[in-house]
């Protein structure tokens, strides 16, 4: 796939894109041509299906994000996110709390940031492609592999990612706790959850392929997770390509009694 496809498949699923988005995607394949050839965070052979199988795989968690309403339109414009919709105790809570409704007359609460933490993400991936699409998101880039978070970091810088943190750790050593974490398939399911079960507050979003019933019945029978917080969504609904049949987004969400989002 050649960038002007991509361009036009991301326009579409994503029509508020500013051109300075766009020429940081554009950048993107020549930044990670040039470091996988001094580091391979890549397969070297995979590199001709960069936009399709690494930067639109990553966007997925986007597609389904936009799809689902968990998050507004990736536009740079708006200097902080509007309160999303408060949890219900009856029912499945949503991705993400509401902060609490203000007194008449009183000034509502700022809404803060959403925090991501990319978990295992390699080079750079899904984190940099989403913190590309989500500017006013603030990304955490993990990964145990040191050579791997020199590229991310390298290639963030490169891209001028103000809204993005490269670290080198284990993400069950990291002392923060975040709105999200996403992940691309570093391993399975029950192994993952336990890594990140005290990182986040809302939700998990993992790419996975392959037949996952069997290892979604094995993270939420191990975890004693509540029926319908896992929920699944196929990559091919919105690309009908041969390399995202049996590809997923999994949405693994918090059982929680969390703060609202408010500084």
């Amino acid at each position: 796939m050649q960038f002007d496809e991509f361009s036009n498949i991301v326009r579409a699923e994503f029509p508020d894109l500013t051109e300075e988005q766009m020429d940081r995607f554009r950048a993107m394949e020549a930044l990670y041509l040039d470091w996988n050839s001094r580091i391979n965070v890549i397969s070297r052979k995979d590199m001709d299906g960069f936009y399709e199988h690494h930067v639109l795989h990553s966007l997925a968690i986007a597609s389904y994000w936009r799809r689902e309403g968990i998050l507004p339109p990736a536009s740079p414009a708006s200097s902080v996110f509007p309160a999303p919709s408060a949890p219900s105790t009856s029912s499945a809570p949503s991705a993400t709390p509401a902060a609490p409704a203000s007194p008449a007359g009183a000034e509502a609460p700022s809404i803060r940031r959403l925090s991501v933490l990319d978990v295992g993400t390699g080079g750079g991936f899904p984190g940099i492609p989403l913190a590309v699409l989500f500017p006013r998101m603030e990304f955490t880039l993990c990964d145990s592999v040191g050579k791997k978070t020199i590229v991310a970091q390298a290639v963030a810088d490169a891209l001028g990612l103000g809204n993005v943190t490269v670290v080198n750790a284990r993400a069950e050593s990291l002392p923060a706790v975040y709105d999200f974490v996403v992940s691309r398939a570093v391993t399975s399911l029950d192994n993952f959850y336990p890594w990140v079960r005290d990182r986040f507050r809302y939700s998990i979003f993992y790419l996975k392929g392959g037949d996952i019933n069997a290892e979604i019945a094995q993270l939420m029978g191990r975890n004693r997770l509540k029926k319908g917080s896992v929920r699944t969504w196929r990559v091919d609904s919105w690309l009908p390509l041969e390399y995202f049949q049996e590809k997923f987004v999994i949405q693994i969400e918090k059982d929680y009694l969390c703060s609202p989002i408010v500084e």
